[in-house]
């Protein structure tokens, strides 16, 4: 389901999407020129933005109203300026959550307006791929940050028994997963068509963790029967799976399995590992033995399925000299790449 990286006016993109598996990187605060320098010396021909409220950094899009074509065509042509495909943006403006918490019908559509407008604006820039996720309040919820894994790095971990020490107020809401449902059918009948038009791939991101409900609230995208069930609410070649290798072991599935039971319906993959699976589990470097995955036989598998979009480190561990991201920075990251290309190297 690899999408177009064409662009709809006359000016052509520095290099044509290879149509094959590859290794990309993504960034939660701005596309700065020093990212996407650092970008091409670790030798990626695509990269993402991941926008993100989080404390002490600018988010690499504004959240809260839909983004405008200028601004994605200026995203869009500073990358290929440096070389680079900006394959995708990995959030929307507003999070589904956030959609599907809103009691009022008018102020509800007006949020699906402004992810439409996003839509086709991300179409006309040349930006072809658009994740959403399925977690409230808006990203992976956590009971620590600071969970010792190899080498005394720092992994992020989740245990709910100790979920109430990060219960936040703000997102309990008397809510069934029947109106969620309800609420997630109408929104996808309204922006799939616009996707469709636009030339735009949606992934829907797992719910992290993947547990029946969260403050209260029920998470939608929790197992494999709910995913089968999102994709078929409106059946398009532009709506797939954003597939998270991490939450997928969260919830104790066979990977290689899982991606030969969706194959053309992956986006792009979110390249991570854990240790253990829900209700209780920390993250961990890729390459952890203790890990719950075969990597290798992941990357085989999509192979095998003939993947061609990008595979992107996720969370990684905090490591020496890092402090500014929570779920581990540049290091990390770069590992994971170097990783991951000396796989994909080695299924030739």
């Amino acid at each position: 389901m690899a999408p177009s990286t064409s662009r709809d006016d006359d000016t052509e993109d520095v290099q044509a999407d290879p149509a094959e598996m590859r290794v990309a990187i993504g960034t939660y605060k701005p596309a700065t020129d020093g990212f996407l320098r650092f970008a091409a010396q670790l030798g990626v021909e695509d990269v993402l933005l991941t926008p993100h409220r989080h404390e002490g950094f600018d988010s690499a899009l504004p959240l809260g109203t839909a983004w405008s074509e200028p601004e994605l065509r200026a995203l869009h042509d500073r990358a290929n300026d440096a070389g680079l495909r900006l394959y995708g943006v990995e959030k929307l403006p507003i999070p589904l959550y956030e959609i599907l918490l809103t009691d009022d019908d008018a102020a509800r559509r007006e949020k699906v307006d402004a992810i439409a407008e996003t839509i086709r604006n991300m179409g006309a820039a040349g930006i072809r791929v658009l994740g959403y996720s399925g977690h409230p309040p808006d990203g992976a919820v956590r009971t620590t940050r600071d969970h010792p894994v190899r080498g005394d790095a720092t992994a992020s971990a989740f245990d709910i028994a100790d979920v109430d020490s990060v219960a936040r107020e703000e997102v309990h809401r008397d809510v069934t997963e029947a109106e969620l449902w309800e609420r997630y059918e109408e929104f996808l009948h309204a922006v799939v068509p616009i996707a469709e038009a636009a030339g735009v791939t949606l992934g829907v991101h797992p719910s992290d963790p993947p547990v029946e409900e969260l403050f209260g609230i029920p998470l939608l995208f929790r197992n494999r029967e709910n995913f089968e069930r999102a994709l078929s609410v409106r059946p398009s070649d532009n709506h797939g799976l954003k597939l998270c290798l991490g939450c997928w072991s969260e919830m104790g599935e066979d990977l290689p399995d899982v991606i030969r039971a969706f194959g053309d319906d992956i986006v792009y993959v979110h390249f991570r590992d854990v240790v253990g699976t829900v209700p209780a589990f920390h993250e961990t470097f890729v390459d952890d033995e203790a890990g719950n995955f075969d990597e290798y036989e992941v990357v085989r598998a999509l192979e095998e399925v003939g993947f061609d979009g990008v595979m992107t480190p996720d969370h990684v561990p905090l490591m020496e000299g890092e402090t500014d991201w929570e779920f581990g920075s540049t290091l990390g990251r770069s590992y994971t790449v170097g990783y991951l290309k000396g796989m994909t190297k080695s299924l030739e």
